[in-house]
């Protein structure tokens, strides 16, 4: 068996701290925090209160699948690229909704530069999340 190299457990780390961030969102918005929902714009508000079901359902497999992930990397568990994988698929249901149908493009530059460079950095962060898997796997250090 390969030794775990430091950089599995920086990048796992930062990974679930940064998916945690997603998870964090996810929970506040679905359990209705007032005090959360109240720093939140109001076309997002608008924006989640109109959305279809099968919105909800993607924003839950692209959240929670990549806290999966990040900590079946931490686990060294060859699964945590295909978890990522449907992070992804689940990421890109959500932004057809948000930024196809709902129109979250113009929100989110509304929004100023943090949202944009959130929007810009929570796909990009994904995949290279999956392929790091993937790499960490193709050089067994996930088993």
């Amino acid at each position: 068996m390969t030794k775990t190299p430091i950089h599995l457990w920086i990048v796992g780390i930062v990974s679930l701290f940064w998916n945690a961030g997603g998870a964090f969102d996810y929970v506040m918005t679905r359990t209705n925090a007032a005090e959360y929902l109240a720093a939140q714009p109001d076309a997002r508000l608008m924006m989640l209160d109109q959305a279809p079901l099968w919105f909800g359902f993607t924003w839950a497999l692209g959240v929670w699948f990549s806290v999966i992930g990040s900590l079946l990397l931490l686990m060294r568990s060859r699964f945590a690229g295909a978890t990522f994988a449907l992070s992804l698929i689940g990421l890109l249901g959500s932004s057809i909704y948000t930024y196809g149908i709902a129109d979250g493009g113009s929100m989110v530059a509304a929004a100023g530069t943090a949202a944009i460079v959130f929007t810009i950095a929570i796909p990009v962060l994904l995949v290279l999340q999956w392929l790091y898997a993937r790499a960490m796997t193709r050089r067994g250090v996930l088993r």
